[in-house]
């Protein structure tokens, strides 16, 4: 039961209770049914059926007879049985999770490690598969250094006051327009944004807060929200969001408590940073709300009012249905599995009920004017506290059982996974099943144009993925499978039509845009649309239509700083789409979009690297210098000298082009322009793409000035060795200043290697982008002028 300070919630539950015999009575029901036929049989010969006795209408040979027909129902199995025992015993038993960052971590079978996987494209096919586990336990080496911030865990305090949600995409006539709905963010953050913090609830009714101070130690408090003094007072299941807190004990009691952190820091010191303030949380704790989970409607059967067995308890916020609608309350929710436990001749059926509770706050009722005299007089006067309560909402009945429930949509859709295998996803305030059939004007997600979950798999625990898009799941052999998106396609390299394909596009670029705004893995989404990678034109309308939705910035015509280039991640994220798309293996050739994309995005690997390794990170100016590490050293030799060999196989690809003569004839004639794209592609050349695009061009810009940058260490730690060694063999003596370390002196001559070995020189390369860059801004100016020209001229009269 533990939630990470951040956005996106992660609850867990538990139980712990003793399992409950159920006694079947569904075959009432196909009792009554067998009377009402028997009746509609006998509406001729009433005498024969006044004849029947009790025993004839009553008994066990009746029934037996009526039922004898059916097939008995596959009882469940062993695993699920087990597993529902967890669930309903202690509900904090969670056995695989999907990470933000694309992380699916599950535990091993024996128990005693946790196996890591992860989505990969396959090196030979360029097909998408889960990898091979890696696996990993506590008392073992970490697989990589820990970090200070977790890649599941969010920088709280840079999250923002709203949360952007892009979609739906609602259809205008023939066209189609993108929404974007804000809702407000809840707390809490962590004033650090370096840092992260842990909370859990305990069996014994206490919240703990781990957090980590400045020093890197490891520091916890904690609060008694519950006070347990007998075994029907342990907390069985918890579920915590933006700091309300859900319980269930082992009374069956339903209990909601909000809670506040102080973490402690002073408020006049606004200018001091905050990983210099020591924290000194405090946890306040205040009721909220209390009832009882077992609360039976009049619609509920037999079966349903035994089944007092909980398996899962979640919480959501407050949250609006819609733009400029009112904000509805927080919502408790809970889920009550029944499977049959014996092949019984009444047919039990395996059912789950919902139940939901609102978190309601009453207007507190007005006193009579005398008693607020009264009141008055005495100097006692005071509001009249407002009074919170739990609304029971009518109950939700599924002929399955829920094995795992989480949210998306920041609360506002719910995710249910059953356990043969199949998915719901249902709207948080009506309940109604969402995406469970077609619908091109308001599209919101794949499976409403199409895509659809294929070899539905029993599970006994799923986790889906940070889109929703796919999900892992724990099979009945204890195997760890993935299901994706599907879309049935009889020939990928044929063409769609041009309402499927605009509906295909837009089903995959309302998710895809979740994970530009929330910053988490999208390669499930690339995965769904790997089978279009050969559909013409897919990835150019792709490309188009994310970057109408995103409004995103691709001209760069403009001086603009290199680093405002670099730090457009979305104009990454296509450039990422691109590369993948086209990318078929390899030793297989790629096509020209996915060649310009990888150029592209290796261009702007070289720029960050060679910058961030040339800057000392603040705070440590006097200790550390990046360039002081052999092995940072290499990195950049090793980037310079990619960069180097790019140069070079962009100016001899220029020259081979200026030699074809179709090429030529073509830039000499305006008129021919449009066909030199052709040309081009058919060639597979890029070369020339990456000058004339605005955007690479800055990127190469970018790069040549870091590589000339690369160029002046290399000298300066030249001649500096050379120098100070000159000196130690002179006189040994008169030398000064400690010995050159031998690694970090080798590394520095393979930088001067690499960059003395270059056949191009940087600087006259970046002379030459300049220059590109002024003409080409010179004939947008005239351009543009005579366009204005022609807009401003007076018409002539007839």
């Amino acid at each position: 039961m533990g939630l990470l300070l951040e956005e996106d919630p992660m609850s867990v539950d538990g139980s712990i209770q003793g399992i409950q015999g159920i006694e079947g009575m569904e075959g009432m029901e196909g009792m009554e049914g067998m009377e009402n036929i028997g009746s509609m049989g006998a509406m001729g010969a009433m005498g024969s059926a006044m004849a029947l006795d009790d025993v004839d209408l009553f008994g066990d040979a009746v029934m037996e007879g009526a039922l004898a027909g059916l097939a008995p129902r596959p009882l469940p199995s062993k695993h699920l049985q087990q597993r529902l025992d967890e669930l309903r015993t202690r509900g904090c038993c969670q056995g695989i999770a999907w990470s933000r960052q694309g992380t699916v971590a599950s535990i091993a079978k024996d128990g005693m490690s946790i196996e890591l996987r992860y989505l990969r494209c396959h090196p030979d096919t360029a097909e998408w598969e889960l990898s091979e586990p890696t696996s990993w336990s506590p008392p073992s080496p970490s697989p990589s250094p820990p970090t200070a911030n977790p890649p599941n865990a969010v920088p709280l305090a840079a999250a923002a006051a709203f949360h952007l949600i892009h979609g739906p995409a609602t259809k205008n006539q023939s066209e189609y327009r993108y929404e974007h709905q804000i809702y407000p963010a809840f707390g809490p953050y962590h004033p650090n944004p370096a840092k992260s913090a842990f909370l859990c609830v305990t069996t014994n009714g206490a919240l703990k807060l781990f957090f980590t101070q400045n020093n890197a130690r490891l520091e916890e408090t904690a609060i008694e929200l519950e006070s347990v003094t007998s075994s029907d007072d342990l907390v069985t299941h918890a579920s915590l969001y933006t700091l309300l807190i859900a319980l269930a004990t082992a009374s069956k009691q339903l209990r909601v408590v909000r809670v506040g952190i102080q973490w402690g820091l002073p408020q006049s010191d606004k200018q001091v940073p905050p990983g210099s303030v020591p924290l000194r949380p405090s946890l306040r704790e205040s009721h909220v709300a209390a009832s009882s989970w077992v609360q039976h409607g009049p619609n509920e059967s037999i079966l349903d009012a035994s089944m007092g067995q909980l398996s899962h308890i979640e919480i959501l916020p407050s949250a609006p249905a819609g733009q400029s609608q009112p904000i509805a309350p927080p919502l408790v929710l809970t889920v009550r599995s029944y499977v049959p436990q014996d092949s019984s001749a009444y047919h039990q059926e395996t059912q789950t009920i919902l139940d939901r509770w609102e978190v309601v706050s009453d207007q507190p009722q007005s006193l009579h004017e005398a008693f607020q005299q009264l009141g008055a007089k005495n100097g006692a006067a005071s509001a009249t506290p407002t009074m919170t309560r739990l609304r029971k909402l009518d109950p939700i009945i599924l002929p399955k059982v829920v094995v795992t429930v989480t949210t998306t949509q920041f609360g506002r859709v719910l995710c249910f996974a059953f356990s043969d295998g199949t998915v719901q996803y249902r709207d948080r305030f009506t309940m109604n099943e969402m995406y469970n059939e077609q619908n091109t004007n308001a599209i919101m997600h794949p499976l409403q144009v199409g895509f659809q979950f294929t070899n539905d798999t029993p599970c006994l625990q799923a986790a889906f993925s940070p889109t929703n898009c796919s999900f892992v799941q724990i099979c009945e052999d204890l195997t760890i499978k993935w299901n994706r998106l599907h879309y049935p396609l009889e020939d990928p390299s044929n063409p769609l039509q041009s309402i499927d394909q605009k509906t295909v596009l837009i089903a995959l670029t309302v998710p895809l845009s979740a994970t530009a705004v929330g910053h988490v893995t999208c390669d499930d989404i690339l995965a769904t649309a790997r089978p279009f990678a050969q559909t013409p034109e897919f990835a150019y309308s792709w490309i188009r239509e994310m970057i109408g939705m995103l409004k995103i910035v691709v001209d760069y015509s403009e001086e603009t700083p290199h680093e405002q280039l670099v730090r457009n991640n979305l104009l990454q994220l296509c450039l990422s789409v691109l590369n993948h798309l086209g990318f078929h293996g390899d030793f297989k050739p790629r096509s020209l979009d996915g060649k310009f994309a990888m150029l592209a995005l290796g261009v702007r690997n070289i720029f960050f690297v060679i910058t961030v390794a040339s800057n000392t990170p603040m705070g440590f100016k006097e200790k550390l210098n990046p360039l002081d590490d052999p092995e940072v050293v290499d990195a950049v030799t090793g980037c310079a000298k990619w960069g180097i060999s790019l140069l070079a196989w962009i100016t001899d690809s220029l020259f081979q082009l200026l030699d074809d003569p179709e090429i030529t004839a073509m830039l000499s004639d305006p008129k021919r322009f449009p066909e030199l794209a052709k040309r081009l592609q058919a060639k597979n050349d890029v070369s020339l793409q990456l000058l004339l695009c605005s955007s690479t061009r800055g990127f190469l810009s970018g790069a040549c000035r870091r590589l000339m940058q690369v160029e002046t260490v290399s000298n300066r730690a030249a001649q500096y060795y050379e120098t100070h060694i000159q000196q130690q063999q002179q006189d040994p003596a008169s030398a000064s200043g400690p010995r050159p370390h031998p690694t970090l002196y080798q590394a520095y001559q393979r930088m001067v290697r690499a960059v003395s070995s270059s056949l191009v020189k940087v600087s006259e390369f970046d002379r030459l982008l300049s220059d590109l860059s002024s003409d080409i801004q010179a004939a947008y100016q005239k351009t543009f002028a005579g366009l204005n020209a022609a807009k401003m001229k007076p018409s002539t009269p007839t």
